[in-house]
C-alpha cells in the first residue's frame, strides 16, 4: 500500500481542493458554529471544524484516513449557518471525492470519473460505442419487425457475458480500493469487536438512512436518497426474479403486468422516479440546503436521471414506439448501465461502501475522538 504521503501529496491537495470545489475553506476562520450545529457529530470529537483546518494546511494525508469525512451525510446545517460562508459541507463532499480518485484501482479509471467535468462525453460515449459494435459483430443490428420481447433485439446470452464480466472486475476494484481504505482508517483508532458483527447494525442504519432524519437544512435528501436506494435494490431483485421466471419457473414471456415479479420490477421504477425527482430538485433549487454542484456530483446525478428516464421509456417503448426507435433506446439503456456499473467504484455511488466502512470503523474503535 502507497504511503499516505503518495495518496495525498501536501503539495498539490491544496490546488486540487480548490478546483474541485473547495476553495471556499480558505474563508474558514475556525469559529467553530459548524461543528456546533452538526447533529450527527460526537461531542468528543465533533466535526468538520478540524476537518476544515486540515484542508486549509493541505494535509490531505491525514483526511484521507479520517472517518470524520465519511461519518459527515453533507446534512449542510453547517453550511447553512456558517458567518463566512465557507460551505464546509462542499469541503468534506470535495474530500470524499478526491479520497475516491486517490484510491481508485484501476487509477486511469479514478482519474476520468474524478475528472468527469472533461471527460464525459468518453464516460458516456465508449459504454454506447461498445454495444453498437458488439451488436453489429453478432446480429448485423438487425431489428424485427415486432420486438415482443428485447432478446430480439440483443440476445440474453450477449447480456449476461457482459455485465457478469463487469460485475466482476468492478467487484474486484471494489475491493481493492476498499481494503485500501479501511487498512487506512485502521491508523486512526485501535479497533476491537468482531467486523460482522458491527457490520449488520451499521447496514440496518443505511437500508433506514436514520442518520439522515437529524439533518434540518436539507431534511429532503434523506427521501431522495431512501427511494433511490430502495429502487436500485428492488431492480437488481427484479434482475434476478426475471432469471429465475427464464430458466427455472420457465414462465412465458414476456410476463403480464399483474405478474409479482413485474409488480415489484414497477414499483421500483416509481421509487426510482421519485428519489430521482427530489435529487434534481433539490439540486435545482437547494442553493446552501443541498450544496454547491460539481462535475463530479452532476456526473453522477445525470447518469441515474438518464438511467431512469431510458428504463423508462424502455417500459413503455414496445408498445408506443416504431420498433427501431424502441431497439434504439433499449440500446441507449444498455449502455447507460454499463456506465453505471463500469463507474460505480468510482462514481458518487461508492459512497455507500468507504460510508459503510467508516461507520463500522467507527463502532469498533468507539466514537470518533479528536485526532
Amino acid at each position: 500500500m502507497a504511503p499516505l504521503a503518495d495518496v495525498f501529496p501536501s503539495a498539490v491537495f491544496r490546488d486540487e481542493l480548490a478546483r474541485r470545489g473547495g476553495a471556499t475553506a480558505a474563508r474558514c476562520y475556525q469559529c467553530a458554529t459548524c461543528s456546533s450545529v452538526c447533529q450527527l457529530a460526537p461531542e468528543n470529537g465533533p466535526f468538520p471544524r478540524r476537518q476544515m483546518l486540515k484542508a486549509q494546511w493541505g494535509l490531505g494525508d491525514q483526511l484521507v484516513n479520517d472517518p470524520a469525512v465519511w461519518l459527515c451525510h453533507q446534512c449542510n446545517d453547517c453550511s447553512v449557518r456558517c458567518p463566512r460562508d465557507a460551505k464546509p459541507g462542499d469541503v468534506m463532499q470535495t474530500v470524499r471525492s478526491l479520497t475516491i480518485e486517490k484510491l481508485a484501482t484501476p487509477a486511469f479509471m479514478g482519474r476520468l470519473v474524478g475528472k468527469a467535468g472533461s471527460t464525459w462525453p468518453l464516460l458516456l460515449g465508449a459504454p454506447f460505442l461498445f454495444w453498437v459494435l458488439v451488436l453489429y459483430a453478432v446480429t448485423g443490428l438487425q431489428v424485427p419487425m415486432e420486438i415482443k420481447e428485447y432478446k430480439d433485439v440483443v440476445p440474453h446470452w450477449l447480456i449476461y457475458a457482459v455485465f457478469f464480466t463487469v460485475s466482476g472486475l468492478v467487484t474486484l476494484a471494489i475491493l481493492s480500493s476498499g481494503l485500501r481504505f479501511w487498512n487506512l482508517l485502521g491508523s486512526s483508532g485501535q479497533r476491537s469487536g468482531s467486523f460482522v458483527a458491527n457490520l449488520v447494525p451499521v447496514m440496518t442504519e443505511i437500508s433506514t438512512h436514520k442518520r439522515f432524519g437529524s439533518c434540518d437544512a436539507a431534511a429532503s435528501r434523506r427521501w431522495g436518497h431512501f427511494t433511490l436506494l430502495w429502487g436500485f435494490v428492488g431492480a437488481a431483485v427484479t434482475s434476478g426474479f426475471i432469471i429465475l421466471a427464464l430458466y427455472v419457473i420457465k414462465s412465458e414471456m414476456p410476463l403480464p403486468l399483474w405478474h409479482p415479479f413485474k409488480v415489484i420490477g414497477n414499483l421500483s421504477a416509481v421509487l426510482l422516479v421519485v428519489g430521482g425527482s427530489i435529487l434534481l430538485y433539490n439540486r435545482l433549487v437547494g442553493g446552501n440546503r443541498t450544496g454547491s454542484p460539481t462535475a463530479f456530483d452532476n456526473f453522477f446525478l445525470s447518469v441515474v436521471l438518464l438511467l431512469i428516464a431510458s428504463g423508462v421509456l424502455t417500459e413503455v417503448g414496445r408498445f408506443l414506439f416504431p420498433p427501431a426507435l424502441a431497439a434504439w433506446i433499449y440500446i441507449l439503456h444498455l449502455a447507460l448501465v454499463l456506465c453505471l456499473f463500469a463507474t460505480f467504484p468510482y462514481s458518487k455511488f461508492t459512497h455507500m461502501v468507504y460510508r459503510m466502512l467508516a461507520m463500522v470503523h467507527e463502532r469498533m474503535t468507539g466514537p470518533v475522538g479528536v485526532r
